[in-house]
């Protein structure tokens, strides 16, 4: 929110949240109830021009630049090798806490996927999942696509049980500047509904 606030393209946003990141770090407990839970958080950051996602894991942050096609997040790190911004001290926290040798080629999410609380895992990876429904709509997907992937509950996306899905956000971004950028919200607490 804070990215959106005092930024005017995603680029910006991105500066946002990471300097605020790296001055502040994250935590805080990601549950109303007295169960202690975290975990580390996941940006798609998009303007009419250009898009990124981010991805966290303590003050650490590794960010890649969307240069075509699909993308999708969901509660894992999904950055690999291909990474266009990073913390200033990455690559120097993972070797000497031992998780990446300097040598190989460095990737993100295998290495900090180790960090507890850097990753959720369900049976189903709704990650996966996300990412098959959106290659099936590749090139064609409109608003309405979205909104039926994002109201998914087989693959999860749409998540019911111990953890709900409590809302969802659809976005068209025109890129020419001249046509309005619209916002879809969902109005219960339910995507489905």
């Amino acid at each position: 929110r804070l990215g959106l606030e005092r930024a005017d393209t995603a680029e910006k946003a991105l500066n946002v949240i990471v300097d605020l990141l790296e001055k502040y770090g994250q935590g805080g407990n990601c549950m109303e109830s007295h169960m202690a839970f975290t975990y580390h958080n996941s940006f798609l950051i998009a303007d009419r021009k250009e898009a990124w996602v981010l991805e966290t894991s303590g003050k650490y942050w590794a960010a890649e630049k969307v240069e075509g096609g699909v993308r999708n997040i969901s509660n894992q790190l999904s950055i690999t090798t291909k990474i266009d911004r990073e913390h200033s001290e990455l690559k120097e926290y993972a070797k000497s806490n031992g998780w990446w040798d300097g040598e190989k080629e460095f990737d993100f999410a295998a290495t900090y996927s180790y960090v507890n609380t850097a990753r959720m895992t369900t049976s189903r990876s709704r990650y996966c999942e996300g990412y098959k429904l959106l290659n099936k709509h590749k090139g064609s997907i409109t608003s309405e696509i979205m909104m039926e992937i994002l109201r998914d509950k087989e693959s999860g996306i749409n998540m019911e049980g111990g953890f709900m899905t409590t809302g969802s956000m659809v976005s068209v971004l025109p890129q020419q500047p001249n046509l309005p950028c619209i916002h879809f919200f969902t109005g219960t607490p339910d995507p489905a509904r």
